[in-house]
């Protein structure tokens, strides 16, 4: 690594951390109905607005040493963690893609989801105004990086734009029909809206074939997600039936439907790779049925239990 690409990732890391400052109020503030541009940051308690110095991502916090400098309410180490982790994902997405309009574009699908991600383990909620909005601007990403890539062809960026809705419409299409199979199948809402809408807009951003991909992480992760929360309430209320009940619980969706989808965009090739060579290999059926007869039983246990429970 040279002395050029040293500082320009400096810069870029920093140029995410101040995006991650941006994030945290817009996760904080979305949700609650409140404009994202006025007032400027403040405290919550004594409203007391922070000063240039206070502002700096991530030092800010340090300095202060987590407590506002008026009042002393404590400061949540969330927002320095928002910052560091958004600034890491932006000098990775400059580490695979350099100096292109692949690294802007996909830099901001992911503060998108990151934010997404987010409001959704605060509020179960993932707002119309970020997923339309992530929507169309994935789409314009689209369209620009099809013609830039194509030698500025306005062919090239209507190929692209295509190909974008074209995975809108999958996205939209393959979780509407999962939340209507797992309804009737659980008895009960099993997705809300908001899910689908999440799903199209990385469709927009990407192809048909990361949403396919995405759909299926994204519930493998969520069915890790479920047996992980309900095992540490097995552990902490000591009692099985305390881990049992966590499946009739509703838990958020949108988290394993970003991090599919973001696997999907940046390690899909390699992974659908590694599954053909899985299916080409004798152990295939090591692996597949002992997969297939746990889901197959998970899915009869959670169903009896949110019948139990109804």
């Amino acid at each position: 690594m040279n002395i050029y690409d040293t500082i320009v990732q400096v810069i870029i890391f920093w140029l995410g951390a101040a995006i991650g400052s941006f994030l945290n109020v817009v996760v904080y503030r979305i949700p609650a109905g409140l404009s994202i541009l006025w007032p400027p940051s403040r405290c919550p308690k004594c409203f007391h607005q922070l000063g240039l110095g206070e502002n700096i991502p991530i030092l800010g916090w340090l300095l202060l040493r987590g407590k506002c400098r008026h009042c002393k309410t404590p400061i949540s180490p969330r927002y320095p963690i928002v910052e560091a982790i958004t600034a890491i994902i932006f000098v990775l997405v400059y580490n695979r893609y350099g100096l292109s309009i692949q690294t802007v574009g996909y830099s901001l699908l992911m503060c998108w989801l990151f934010a997404l991600t987010l409001i959704d383990l605060d509020t179960m909620t993932l707002p119309n105004s970020l997923t339309q909005s992530g929507l169309v601007l994935g789409l314009t990403f689209q369209y620009v990086a099809g013609y830039l890539d194509t030698n500025h062809s306005v062919a090239g960026g209507r190929e692209y734009l295509i190909q974008g809705i074209l995975g809108m419409l999958v996205g939209i299409w393959l979780y509407d029909t999962i939340a209507f199979v797992g309804s009737i199948m659980m008895g009960q809402l099993a997705q809300g809206g908001g899910d689908a809408k999440l799903m199209a807009t990385i469709g927009a951003w990407s192809s048909w074939k990361v949403v396919l991909l995405a759909g299926g992480l994204a519930s493998v992760l969520a069915i890790g997600g479920f047996i992980a929360v309900a095992a540490y309430s097995a552990v902490s209320g000591r009692s099985f039936k305390a881990g049992a009940t966590q499946f009739i619980k509703p838990l958020p969706f949108g988290p394993a439907i970003a991090l599919g989808g973001t696997i999907a965009l940046f390690r899909g090739d390699w992974l659908i790779e590694s599954y053909l060579q899985l299916m080409r290999s004798p152990d295939r059926y090591l692996v597949g049925i002992p997969v297939v007869i746990f889901l197959l039983v998970l899915l009869v246990w959670t169903r009896r239990m949110r019948l139990r429970g109804s």
